[in-house]
């Protein structure tokens, strides 16, 4: 399992999810904290690409040892790429959440949206 981390390039979700913002388009992925919940992760359940994503509402979920937990979207938007390689290796996503252990990704339909979000500060002293 990876160390605890919140990278300051990050923006966070209070669900501990992160996103990874460019342009019109976020990469999504759940924090340190919340695969350190959940235990070892056995199965990512994602959506099609295509799908929408709301912000505050479940867009995936994610299997472990220990539950089945829905995965929150930090923002709205279109999915435009899901990471395949999660399908035969999981467990990216407790080794490397924010880098091989990314879930999706999604065309933004209100970047706004991100000033919603929190910084890593902010999110690191909600915990």
């Amino acid at each position: 399992m990876a160390d605890p981390s919140y990278p300051t390039d990050l923006l966070y979700h209070p669900e501990h999810d992160w996103a990874r913002i460019d342009g019109d388009v976020a990469t999504l992925g759940i924090t340190w904290f919340a695969q350190d919940a959940l235990g070892e992760v056995v199965f990512f359940d994602p959506p099609e690409v295509g799908a929408t994503t709301t912000a505050g509402e479940s867009y995936a979920e994610v299997e472990s040892v220990k539950a089945v937990s829905d995965v929150i979207a930090p923002l709205s938007g279109e999915i435009v790429e899901v990471n395949a390689t999660l399908g035969d290796g999981p467990e990216a996503i407790n080794d490397d959440p924010y880098g091989a252990g990314w879930l999706v990704k999604v065309r933004l339909t209100d970047v706004s949206e991100k000033d919603a979000l929190l910084d890593a500060a902010t999110y690191e002293a909600s915990l």
